[in-house]
């Protein structure tokens, strides 16, 4: 049987986690300080089940899943149903110029997106997880995490162009 991870564990866990755990958080929410909320209260109950944890190689995905479950509960808040749009987004400070996920015309454009459809673009596409990955990790079928997927682009599309997203030709499916 396998030692228990220890809080040394979870502390390296956090440690390289964290900086996806972070872009995956403020793609979905489009706020600097919220993502960093969202990070903070997802660690917190990843490491609430710490003890639970069989593989150390797994627990990255775990918090992932944890922020996304934690997301989709903020989402469901009245406040999250009253978002108010802002004119422009400010630019974060660390945020890379050549990275075209940084850019503010993306980050409003998923901020349009209803949060199952936000939810779906990030980690297929920027968390690079497959259908069904993002399917577990959302608690919904393959089938839903498609249909989610087909609907989040057709409106990308609209709002930034054909030619800033990935085309659908079968290339990044399972």
């Amino acid at each position: 049987m396998a030692r228990p991870p220890s809080d040394d564990d979870f502390t390296e866990m956090v440690h390289a986690a964290w900086p996806s755990l972070y872009r995956t958080a403020y793609l979905l929410l489009g706020d600097r300080a919220e993502a960093e909320d969202l990070v903070q209260a997802a660690l917190a109950k990843t490491y609430a089940s710490w003890g639970k944890v069989r593989s150390l190689e797994a627990a990255p995905g775990y918090a992932r899943t944890t922020l996304v479950n934690t997301a989709t509960a903020w989402f469901r808040r009245r406040s999250w149903r009253n978002e108010r749009p802002t004119a422009e987004l400010p630019e974060p400070a660390h945020i890379h110029v050549d990275d075209p996920t940084d850019r503010p015309a993306v980050i409003a454009a998923l901020g349009q997106l209803p949060p199952r459809q936000r939810a779906v673009v990030v980690l297929r596409y920027y968390d690079d997880l497959s259908v069904s990955q993002t399917a577990t990790a959302l608690g919904v079928s393959t089938g839903t995490v498609k249909s989610q997927t087909s609907d989040a682009l057709a409106k990308l599309r609209v709002l930034l162009g054909e030619d800033a997203l990935p085309q659908t030709n079968g290339a990044h499916h399972d």
